[in-house]
Formats: C-alpha cells, sequence, structure tokens
C-alpha cells in the first residue's frame, strides 16, 4: 500500500480534530472508530473479508503501513476468523497517541505544549494545513449533499464519523440535523464499513457478547462449522511510549 493516500485511521482522526482547541472530539469512542478504520482499510487493501459478523484473513501479506500490518498480524495470529465486536472492544492503549504522532511526523499537525490547572502537562495537537481536513469533509459533504452512492472508502469514512459521534461535531445545532441523518444513512453504502460501524455502537452499547448479524455477504476462510464462539479479547497496537504522564498524551 503505497503513503500517497491517507488511511482510513488518519482520516477519521482528522475529522476528529478541533481546529480551535487542538482536542480531539469523542476521545472515548474514537479510538474504538480508529480500530474499526483499521479493519476496513485491511479490507479495502484486500488483506481481510467479513465472514458473517466475524473478519476473516485472506491475504496475510504485508500492506507496507507498519500499524496496520501490526494489526494483521495480530489477526492472522488467531487462526480463525474473529468476531469484529471482539476486535473493536479489545484494550487499544495508544493507538490514537500512534497516530497523531504519525501525523506529526509527516507534517499534518504539530504538537502544542500546555499544561492543566498550571501543573499537569499536556500535549494538543494543531492542524498545519486545514485544507486536507476540509478536502476530507467535503467528500462527507458532497455525499450528504447530492444522494449519489459515495465511493466504499467515503462511505466508511461516514459510517465510522458516525458511529463514534462526530455528527455533532461535524454538523452541529439544528441546521445540521438533516445532514447528521443522512450522514448515518450512508452507513448501508459499504458492507465493510456497514458492519465495523454497527461493531463500534454494540461495543458503545455494551452488547460485545451478543452475536450480530452482519450486512455483509459470507466469505469462508480459514473457518469451518467448529470455529470458536465465545468471546475472545483483542489485542490492540502496541502502546507508544507517552512523553510524560497520561494526561499529556492528548488533552480531551
Amino acid at each position: 500500500m503505497g503513503r500517497s493516500r491517507r488511511t482510513l485511521p488518519e482520516e477519521l482522526l482528522l475529522l476528529a480534530l478541533d481546529p480551535t482547541t487542538g482536542t480531539t472530539a469523542q476521545p472515548q469512542s474514537l479510538d474504538l472508530g480508529l480500530a474499526g478504520a483499521q479493519l476496513v482499510e485491511l479490507a479495502l487493501a484486500g488483506r481481510i473479508a467479513p465472514d458473517g459478523d466475524r473478519i476473516a484473513v485472506v491475504a496475510p501479506r504485508p500492506t507496507g503501513d507498519p500499524t496496520l500490518d501490526c494489526a494483521l498480524e495480530l489477526l492472522r495470529r488467531r487462526g480463525a476468523p474473529v468476531r469484529a465486536v471482539n476486535w473493536i472492544g479489545g484494550p487499544r492503549l495508544g493507538l490514537r497517541q500512534t497516530y497523531l504522532s504519525h501525523l506529526e511526523r509527516c507534517g499534518m499537525v504539530h504538537a502544542v505544549e500546555g499544561q492543566m490547572c498550571g501543573v499537569l502537562p499536556t500535549t494538543r495537537y494543531q492542524a498545519t494545513d486545514t485544507a486536507i481536513s476540509r478536502e476530507i469533509k467535503a467528500r462527507l459533504d458532497s455525499a450528504i449533499r447530492t444522494g449519489v452512492p459515495p465511493d466504499p472508502r467515503t462511505a466508511a469514512l461516514a459510517a465510522l464519523a458516525h458511529a463514534v459521534g462526530l455528527g455533532k461535531h461535524l454538523y452541529p445545532g439544528n441546521e445540521g440535523r438533516s445532514s447528521r441523518s443522512r450522514l448515518r444513512d450512508l452507513i448501508r453504502h459499504d458492507p465493510m464499513g456497514g458492519l465495523v460501524a454497527h461493531a463500534v455502537m454494540d461495543v458503545q452499547n455494551g452488547a460485545a457478547a451478543q452475536p450480530r448479524r452482519s450486512p455483509a455477504p459470507a466469505v469462508r476462510q480459514a473457518a469451518g462449522p467448529g470455529a470458536r464462539t465465545a468471546p475472545e479479547p483483542a489485542r490492540g497496537v502496541p502502546a507508544q511510549p507517552r512523553h510524560g504522564s497520561m494526561a499529556r498524551a492528548v488533552a480531551h
């Protein structure tokens, strides 16, 4: 996978960054969304595919993106398809910080050091080029405004944005109500994005223990009738070193 294209986790994070405060909207659900965005990106790259409400590895070769390849390898080690809700609901220590640090290295954001209550060190992230975030949001705006079915990447981004609660951040107030409704409706245009978005919402609603039918067609891969059905804790990308206390990672 070439690095000329931004990945879905990066785009979702840029959408969530507040250009004024440098904080991320919906930080807790955003962590779930980033884990889900990794699954969609791997599916778009042809490395995984939906298997009912599970995720199956269909091509374990690396993508060239270290963070995505780490997730792909963890999925491969499972041996059998993993329920999307269990994968997304697993521990995700450092995932958001990993992507913020990557965006900083790419020059898309810069860190602003500060203090909370004059004591605790904090780090906020400001976009260095707001045109990038505007371009990403413009794709959502176009899909919402025209009603034309968007491409799978934009449809998945819309589904994830709705699932993590970014609707009110992107389209605030009463005037944004219809746009928020259309954003939610875009979830149906990409089967993988829909599966992942529903899994994100299920985790937030505490429904991870209940199997869910996927809107995507089943693809049997590496699992038969005897595949495990008990919930398994998912492991995420290893935590990245932090620069100080917990409050320093990202100010909420």
